[in-house]
């Protein structure tokens, strides 16, 4: 949200500068997120004066182009080379000066420079109203007022105003400040605080009146619930133009196109109150009668934007006795808007369900001003007030009568809350006691009404448009954003309460298992559980009806919850890989939801996601590519640090994996991890591999609550080592070799490891090589070499003859 400097000072007249007000705003929950200048004549006309044509002859080498000689106020008058067809001697004209910078439509800059035009000196310019901002003519030269000094600045004379607008982060909660009144009616109680009393001007309505009853429009709000408050009149005899500077000034410094005097004073209201506003053609409402209704679904409408929309049984609309108009609160329709022709008009203000219009504006993707306002929850009880406002503007800019009685169908009005507020209870929350005075003169400021006062609290009356406060908590948030965040004094004692948990709690292993991985180079991502509803093309696990769907989806790429980790992780990797992030390792706790025919469920997942070199570059390592077996070390280190150890594997391919392995415990598999297949990278535009680990958590988390400590002493008698140099068939794998040996010597075999593998030159083919080392070790004497001897002699029979090892 924009709000403007100059116009802030029309409601409260402040002396403090932007970045005091800034800082105010910010404490006071209206984070200030920057500051931006803003000229209404972009480079604000400097280095322009008025100057006087002395002599204008022809340029002797160019039929378009005369030399003239001007006067700007110096000693001696500057020759100017100009090719303006309506130069002529005794004018007085805009001249840029050398050095002065100017700016074409497209904001692009240029600098004045002395030069040389056909062979004469030119030493300045004198300039058109296009090539100043001050208008889109070029057909010649700006001809000044004679009566003009020469030598005074032009922006003294067209007053260009400057200005310093505040981009605010606005919350959803604070609608109240969605305008310059709502916010300088903060900047009033925050600045009370600082002991600054200062006024807040209302603009003054009490000359509206109607002049005669000439044009009435009838209205019908079919849809009370809807429309809780709609009031309109109509004007007469107005005449449609271009806006004076001052409103298009206020406009355009908030980043507002002024399009002509009607459609800007409701955006100047709009943005000035807060309270949305439209104006209709009058002489195209049917019937001269207004309906507020909801139409039969399937109904066309074509938009102010020129796109033909689809109507949904549910959208509120403003039509006239034959057809739609307008979508309530959100967009009006191409036919019954303003145009140049238009000389008088139904003015309308109204309160619109915040829900409804929520709902149509993201069912058919429309984000306007108003709709940004009225889904928030607007003002009720300002609706008359802003018409009137606005009347008048009209009044007095484009002239015209209001010709009809106000008409302010209400029938429920909305009342404001009832809220007790307990001294104690302000206390506990906000750690501090604020005196009971100071309390009293924050909720005034906030033009909240005190009922009634006793020694434990407060009876409270908030107004209607703090939707926002309606609880005690909140109470004390206001109170306590006003005093001041920074004026609570830190606690040097520290309490903390000590729970009896389980150590197998969730948050705990993901903590523990989190460490480890970032102590291993992963990074910690947390992506958005709404995805696309496409992905469930990308694999045949995945199922369109298992789709759990929102029922009001930002967009159709955010429109359904996911049933898989996987895609949105590979947006991540996507996103950083364009961003020449090329090497990630990222882990993520995070869930999937899934809607089978008898009920909805959510499971819990850790994934995991490898891709490009393991480490970054160095001077003093090779890189090396994150591989296979590089991430199946990750995931065995994850299982054993939860204890659980006792896992079978065994590989697998399927259309999300090229190549994978499944972890199981009792048949029930605890994680699936391999290489995504390239057609699913290539969907997201990842042309390198990617590996990705799915950890089934919710069954970990059972699994590990049955988990004990074990251990054992540690050894008093050395270990003992021996290698084996294996000749196998290519399709025999170590974890063969693995179940051989500690099939054959449960007790004393501690390990088995394979320390390098070889294939190629002098090998016959169809073979390699497992260089195999075997760990042994007695925990209650010091092995023999007849006992080791012994034990290498039957691994290598077995070997032999199981899986046909000869040693090399």
């Amino acid at each position: 949200m924009k709000i403007s400097y100059n116009w802030l000072k029309q409601f409260i007249k402040t002396t403090w500068t932007p970045d005091q007000l800034s800082e105010l705003l910010t404490d006071l929950g209206l984070e200030v997120e920057g500051v931006t200048d803003f000229e209404s004549v972009k480079g604000g006309l400097k280095g322009i004066v008025v100057g006087e044509v002395l002599t204008c002859i022809q340029h002797p080498n160019a039929d378009r182009l005369k030399i003239t000689t001007v006067s700007v106020g110096l000693e001696s008058p500057l020759q100017i080379v100009c090719g303006a067809p309506n130069v002529a001697a005794g004018q007085k004209v805009p001249v840029a000066t050398i050095g002065t910078t100017l700016y074409t439509e497209t904001g692009e800059a240029w600098t004045i420079k002395k030069g040389k035009i056909r062979g004469e000196e030119s030493h300045g310019m004198i300039c058109a109203e296009d090539e100043l901002g001050l208008g889109k003519s070029h057909d010649g030269i700006l001809v000044l007022d004679e009566k003009l000094k020469v030598g005074a600045l032009l922006s003294d004379i067209f007053k260009v105003e400057n200005d310093q607008v505040f981009e605010i982060g606005l919350t959803p909660n604070r609608a109240d400040a969605m305008s310059h009144f709502g916010t300088a009616r903060d900047l009033k109680a925050g600045l009370l605080q600082k002991d600054v009393n200062l006024e807040l001007i209302t603009p003054s309505v009490s000359a509206f009146h109607v002049d005669n009853r000439t044009l009435r429009i009838d209205v019908d709000v079919k849809n009370k619930d809807l429309a809780p408050r709609y009031c309109g009149l109509t004007i007469s005899g107005l005449k449609v133009e271009t806006s004076p500077d001052w409103i298009k000034n206020r406009l355009k410094a908030i980043g507002l196109t002024p399009k002509n005097n009607i459609v800007d004073i409701t955006n100047y209201v709009l943005h000035e109150l807060g309270q949305p506003l439209h104006a209709f053609d009058a002489s195209k409402i049917l019937g001269n009668k207004i309906e507020v209704k909801t139409l039969e679904k399937g109904t066309k409408f074509i938009t102010l934007d020129g796109v033909e929309r689809e109507l949904d049984g549910e959208d509120l609309m403003i039509c006239n006795a034959e057809e739609p108009m307008c979508f309530a609160g959100v967009l009006g329709g191409i036919q019954s808007g303003v145009t140049e022709s238009t000389t008088s008009i139904f003015l309308e203000s109204a309160y619109f369900n915040p829900v409804s219009i929520r709902k149509t504006a993201k069912r058919h993707n429309i984000n306007t001003d108003a709709s940004f306002r009225f889904e928030r929850g607007i003002n009720p009880n300002t609706t008359e007030y802003a018409l009137k406002r606005a009347a008048l503007l009209i009044q007095e800019i484009a002239g015209g009568e209001i010709t009809s009685d106000i008409v302010d169908i209400y029938p429920n009005k909305i009342e404001d809350f009832q809220v007790r507020l307990s001294f104690d209870n302000a206390k506990k929350l906000i750690g501090e006691e604020i005196p009971e005075d100071v309390i009293k003169r924050i909720l005034t400021s906030l033009e909240i009404k005190i009922n009634n006062v006793t020694e434990t609290g407060l009876g409270l009356t908030v107004p209607a448009y703090r939707n926002d406060v309606q609880r005690e908590a909140d109470i004390i948030e206001e109170i306590l954003r006003v005093y001041g965040y920074n004026n609570i004094k830190t606690s040097k004692k520290f309490n903390a309460s000590i729970s009896n948990t389980s150590r197998f709690e969730d948050y705990k292993l993901q903590n523990i298992i989190g460490n480890q991985l970032a102590s291993q180079g992963f990074f910690e991502t947390l992506t958005n559980s709404l995805t696309n509803p496409d992905y469930t093309k990308l694999s045949d696990q995945l199922k369109e009806e298992h789709h759990v769907e929102m029922l009001n989806p930002l967009s159709r790429d955010l429109s359904v919850l996911r049933q898989s980790v996987l895609f949105t992780g590979l947006e991540s990797i996507s996103h950083n890989i364009n961003r020449k992030r090329d090497s990630l390792k990222l882990f993520e706790f995070g869930k999937t939801y899934h809607n089978y025919k008898d009920k909805k469920e959510e499971f819990k997942h850790l994934s995991l996601f490898v891709t490009g070199n393991k480490h970054s570059e160095r001077w003093n390592a090779i890189t090396q590519p994150s591989d296979f077996f590089f991430m199946k070390g990750v995931v065995i280190s994850i299982l054993e640090r939860l204890g659980l150890s006792n896992f079978n594997t065994s590989p697998f391919k399927n259309d999300v994996f090229s190549e994978g392995i499944v972890f199981s415990i009792d048949k029930k598999p605890l994680v699936e991890f391999g290489l995504v297949n390239k057609p699913i990278l290539k969907h997201f535009g990842i042309s390198q591999d990617v590996l990705f680990a799915d950890f089934n958590w919710d069954h970990i988390i059972e699994l590990v609550k049955n988990y004990t400590i074990q251990f054992i002493p540690i050894p008093k008698y050395p270990e003992v080592k021996r290698d084996f140099a294996l000749l196998l068939d290519e399709s025999i794998s170590f974890e063969d070799i693995d179940r051989i040996a500690n099939q054959t010597e449960k007790h004393l075999l501690k390990n088995v490891n394979l320390f390098d593998v070889y294939q190629g030159k002098n090998l016959p083919q169809g073979k390699k090589s497992y260089a195999v080392s075997f760990t042994l070790q007695d925990n209650n004497k010091t092995l023999t070499d007849k006992q080791i001897d012994k034990i290498m002699s039957k691994l290598q029979d077995n070997f032999a003859k199981e899986l046909g090892a000869e040693l090399r």
